[in-house]
């Protein structure tokens, strides 16, 4: 077997799907973070559920899914540049 056909950092159709759940997921988890800041009150019962705080803001995990939003969503802007790096 020969590993020359094979490329070191996968194609680019091996890496879109990856870079599409983290776009989603970092889209979703902003959302979230905002939503925990804002509406507190407002939230469903399975998202603050053994939580503390029963009214009002959810400072520290709107915080935190903020944090995680922006985080994966530099992953995947990372993973997009990276390939098209490599691609050209």
């Amino acid at each position: 077997m020969s590993s020359a056909s094979v490329s070191e950092g996968g194609s680019a159709a091996s890496k879109k799907p990856l870079i599409i759940v983290l776009a989603v997921i970092g889209v979703l988890a902003l959302i979230l973070g905002i939503l925990f800041m804002v509406a507190g009150n407002s939230m469903p019962s399975f998202l603050t559920a053994g939580s503390h705080v029963k009214t009002g803001n959810h400072l520290a995990r709107g915080g935190v899914s903020l944090v995680v939003g922006v985080v994966v969503l530099i992953g995947a802007w990372l993973s997009s540049r990276t390939k098209a790096a490599k691609s050209s």
